[in-house]
């Protein structure tokens, strides 16, 4: 998750990307991503009521309104049947190697095992357009069923998803699509996370601990993104309806994952009576941690997005707030089912939601492992006081 990224490269990319930030007065830049929530979880719809637990608040990339995962069922006489195709599959990630795609990965790759569906190669674009260009040349050499991907840019893929749609290989999303696509058209759906369902869970979280009042901070991340938008208009438009005693007196940008020690120590010194700061996914959530303990402010509150190790086990040891978790390993299941679905001809929903869900101090050992779908790991358990 520590990877480097050409800043040209990054006009549409997906929730991370990396690099040095300078500061002006009200932005920091750097030079260099049918509704349902998790039980228990309360949320705030888009009017301003609670939604009932359950709810999924995303739409798609195209408006669409969201089916939840666990619609997307085979009966065992279809699994039988997409055995019996010997189909084979490629995976085409934007960027590997984080806790992220380590987790949806893996769910593809086990589904698809379940599935008789063969995983003939997988990429890591490294957050480049080209490379992922080239990555799926690659790929189509292979000619596989299917293609699960997560385009690095919309735009600048956008050909290299065409020529694989026009080659017959049905294609499956995660979380964004090419520009100008259309499910059914273009590609056979997209699975997300619920992104607008964890801003509120961000927003929540914030709101509760200051009890309706106070001075916060936002670090965002600067890039025409389609999840990680859908994620700020949440927390603000919460914010905004749910607890408008609370003031976001400082939102700065970043383009970098890896420099937002610098947004967070530039937004202390410009506004040092901030109580809270709302990061945009974990690997900011870090660095802005790594300012705070450098500025020695432990008494600035933190949420953010995204159930990395590193800020699982800060919420462990009750130094940050908490977040809304994606479901990675689910989201990964999703597709794979999505695939078989169309291998089998049955009608695809054009975007599929897997629930948003809250963690915090209470929950963390539990939400590890239903995020991860792993036990609790020794280092969490160790990090945990009560």
């Amino acid at each position: 998750m520590k990877k480097k990224i050409l800043s040209v490269l990054l006009s549409a990319v997906m929730v991370c990307s990396l690099a040095a930030c300078s500061t002006t007065t009200d932005t920091v830049t750097t030079t260099e991503g049918n509704k349902e929530t998790a039980a228990g979880t309360s949320i705030q719809s888009e009017d301003n009521k609670t939604a009932a637990a359950g709810e999924i608040l995303s739409t798609g990339p195209n408006g669409e309104s969201a089916t939840p995962a666990s619609e997307l069922t085979l009966t065992e006489e279809e699994i039988a049947k997409v055995k019996e195709g010997k189909y084979t599959a490629a995976i085409s990630f934007h960027y590997g190697g984080n806790d992220w795609s380590t987790s949806q990965l893996k769910g593809l790759t086990e589904r698809f095992a379940e599935l008789g569906i063969e995983i003939v190669a997988t990429t890591d674009a490294n957050f480049s357009a080209e490379q992922q260009v080239a990555d799926i040349e690659t790929i189509m050499a292979k000619s596989p069923d299917v293609l699960v991907s997560i385009p690095t840019d919309a735009t600048a893929t956008a050909d290299a998803f065409q020529r694989v749609a026009d080659a017959g290989t049905k294609l499956v999303f995660m979380d964004n699509v090419p520009k100008g696509f259309k499910a059914g058209e273009n590609y056979v759906g997209s699975v997300s996370a619920d992104n607008y369902g964890n801003g509120v869970i961000a927003a929540d979280l914030i709101g509760e601990a200051l009890n309706g009042e106070g001075k916060i901070g936002v670090v965002y991340y600067d890039v025409d993104f389609f999840v990680t938008n859908q994620r700020l208009e949440a927390f603000e438009k919460t914010m905004k309806e749910k607890y408008p005693n609370i003031e976001i007196v400082s939102k700065m940008g970043f383009q970098d994952e890896n420099g937002c020690d610098a947004v967070a120590d530039a937004m202390l010194t410009q506004n040092p009576d901030i109580q809270a700061i709302f990061a945009h996914w974990d690997i900011p959530c870090e660095g802005v941690l790594s300012a705070l303990r450098a500025a020695g402010r432990d008494d600035i509150l933190l949420a953010t997005i995204d159930l990395g190790n590193n800020v699982a086990k800060e919420i462990a040891a009750g130094k940050i707030l908490g977040l809304g978790a994606q479901l990675p390993y689910d989201q990964g299941v999703a597709e794979a089912n999505m695939a078989a679905y169309a291998l089998l001809g049955k009608e695809v929903p054009a975007y599929v939601a897997v629930p948003a869900k809250r963690v915090d101090h209470s929950n963390i050992l539990q939400a590890y492992e239903d995020v991860y779908h792993v036990p609790a790991p020794d280092f969490l358990k160790d990090a945990y006081k009560e």
